[in-house]
């Protein structure tokens, strides 16, 4: 792994959980808790990489869509998930971080979170970042909506909105866009994750369903990071000037 360059920011499309389950005549929620468990496993070798920022999509706007039964199995789940998370991020020097509008969770999920955050914010290995109620729309959006009113309130001229003030009104404003982009069971397309930010993410596709992602899984999207030219970001191409 010494000769590999490790990306700084890696990004993760956590999909494939209820297809996992189906093959194994499972409920659709044991597929969630296997991917819960491939996550808790995952931050750990993210950080024992080398990894500096992991980012994953979690719970998207659009996944409030879903049956009552399987959005309320999800909250269960992360009601679960947190605690169990703590332990880990603690152990490892691991600060938590959430993107998304955390507003329309239930308090007791939004006072875990408060915790998850406030008892990690001091950790200096890696930043772990969960995108929660996060679609880039909607992101781009409630930022708009904030530089429009700076503008309705004469702070801000028409001219001075740039793509670097735009980026300082999202969610991860003080976060490096994503070197590596990863999608698992085999779709390929962002879905509304990261839209702004990966302008010029390597994007990388593996059949591999989430519950079944692995160090080796994640060691091949690294070696495809690798092997790639790259203009812009982490990289640098053999043809670049």
């Amino acid at each position: 792994m010494s000769d590999l360059i490790i990306p700084n920011h890696v990004a993760i499309i956590m999909d494939g959980n209820g297809r996992w389950a189906k093959r194994r005549g499972l409920p659709r929620r044991l597929g969630h808790k296997a991917g819960c468990d491939t996550l808790e496993r995952m931050v750990e070798d993210c950080a024992d990489t080398g990894i500096r920022i992991l980012t994953v999509y979690a719970f998207s706007t659009e996944n409030w869509k879903r049956s009552g039964d399987e959005v309320s199995a999800l909250m269960q789940l992360f009601r679960f998930y947190i605690p169990r998370l703590k332990k880990r991020v603690m152990a490892k020097n691991v600060r938590v971080r959430v993107i998304g509008d955390e507003s329309r969770f239930d308090e007791d999920l939004r006072e875990g979170l408060r915790d998850l955050k406030e008892s990690t914010r001091e950790h200096t290995r890696m930043d772990f970042v969960l995108a929660l109620n996060y679609g880039s729309r909607d992101e781009i959006i409630r930022a708009v909506r904030k530089i429009g009113t700076e503008a309705a309130q004469g702070n801000l001229l028409p001219e001075e909105i740039s793509e670097e003030l735009l980026s300082s009104y999202l969610d991860t404003a003080d976060i490096p866009d994503p070197d590596l982009v990863i999608r698992t069971s085999g779709e390929e397309r962002l879905s509304n994750f990261l839209m702004w930010q990966s302008a010029y993410s390597e994007l990388y596709f593996t059949d591999t369903l989430w519950p079944d992602f692995d160090h080796e899984t994640l060691m091949e999207a690294i070696k495809a990071y690798n092997s790639r030219e790259r203009r812009f970001g982490g990289r640098k191409g053999e043809n670049d000037e």
